[in-house]
């Protein structure tokens, strides 16, 4: 959900014109966006939880000498449709991490910037349809 359906949503409680039943809608939808969120959260530390398990594998493998010991971690990658093409410039790889990394960046920047006082921020629904009831 982003924060402008937040703030809409807000708006929407604090209007004295609002019903119990529209209300309660409100309140339904939020849970299920909660519950998709929770869900969402728990496959991504599963995903990381496999990917670290393997990345420490493959480095127990090196220290007792394996003949392959990037085995664990090539599986994961693999399993996930991630594993590298053969040739594939590390550099290339790398730039991908490094300009996902820059864009996350500037996206936590700019939800924690204040905005200067005086501007208008306009309001606008983003993602799914979703309306409130009037």
């Amino acid at each position: 959900m982003t924060r402008s359906e937040f703030d809409d949503i807000r708006a929407f409680l604090a209007d004295p014109g609002s019903q119990t039943g529209d209300l309660l809608a409100v309140a339904r939808a939020l849970v299920d966006d909660l519950e998709q969120a929770r869900m969402r959260e728990a496959v991504l530390r599963t995903h990381y939880l496999r990917l670290l398990t393997a990345a420490r594998a493959s480095v127990a493998a090196e220290y007792a000498g394996s003949h392959d010991p990037m085995t664990f971690v090539k599986h994961e990658l693999g399993g996930r449709g991630q594993l590298p093409e053969r040739g594939e410039a590390v550099q290339r790889i790398l730039s991908d991490a490094r300009t996902a990394a820059a864009l996350l960046a500037c996206l936590a920047e700019r939800e924690t910037k204040p905005r200067p006082r005086g501007s208008v921020r306009l309001r606008r629904c983003v993602g799914p349809g979703r309306s409130l009831p009037r």
